[in-house]
């Protein structure tokens, strides 16, 4: 076999066993809660040693925050294939919405724990510093070559990409408070159209 091709099945392994423990701290978290689970709890249910878990992660927040960054970077290349004319919030609606609705996240409604475990979550540094630190460099610097702005000096692309962190902020907040659950699907598209239509004020 090439030695290509065997670089490749290396690197999907290692990419498969780090997806492993990723999707293993999740489910432990919400059968046990975050503060009961351990690096050795995880490692188990992956199939793996602590030692392979060190390899991948600093730690059990570091492995939950995987599963969002994975979305992010899916959402990103989405975006870099959307047609170039095609009106920027319509491509990014598309871009953030396919990698949840390509998890079955538009299927799966939360249980009352499973909400209670994820406004845990968020309160938590790590994630939450994670996940906004590939919202916004990313972000910014494709939204900036897509709309022929320079992130230094134009204003626009900042707008938007600090648009982005707070819609994930909010729809996260609104979908793990909401009585009774949604999809966070739901709360995602209707963040993104409030944003894209201006944000008008609400019927009082």
């Amino acid at each position: 076999m090439p030695e290509k091709e065997v670089l490749g099945l290396r690197e999907r392994k290692k990419l498969d066993t780090r997806m492993a423990l990723s999707t293993a701290a999740v489910e432990l978290a919400f059968e046990r809660g975050m503060e009961n689970v351990t690096r050795e709890d995880i490692a188990a249910r992956a199939g793996v040693s602590v030692r392979t878990f060190n390899n991948y992660f600093t730690g059990k927040h570091d492995a939950i925050a995987y599963r969002q960054s994975v979305r992010i970077r899916r959402s990103l290349a989405i975006l870099r294939e959307r047609p170039a004319d095609e009106p920027l919030w319509t491509a990014l609606t598309a871009a953030m919405l396919e990698p949840l609705e390509d998890d079955g996240a538009q299927f799966a409604l939360p249980s009352p724990a499973q909400l209670a475990e994820i406004r845990k979550l968020f309160t938590v540094a790590e994630l939450r510093h994670a996940v906004s630190k590939e919202i916004s460099d990313d972000w910014l610097e494709l939204i900036a070559e897509r709309t022929g702005t320079d992130p230094l000096r134009d204003i626009y692309p900042r707008l938007v990409a600090g648009s982005i962190a707070a819609i994930v902020e909010a729809t996260f907040v609104v979908y793990s408070h909401a009585d009774p659950p949604v999809h966070i699907t739901t709360v995602l598209r209707r963040a993104l159209d409030e944003v894209a239509a201006g944000l008008p004020e609400p019927p009082r």
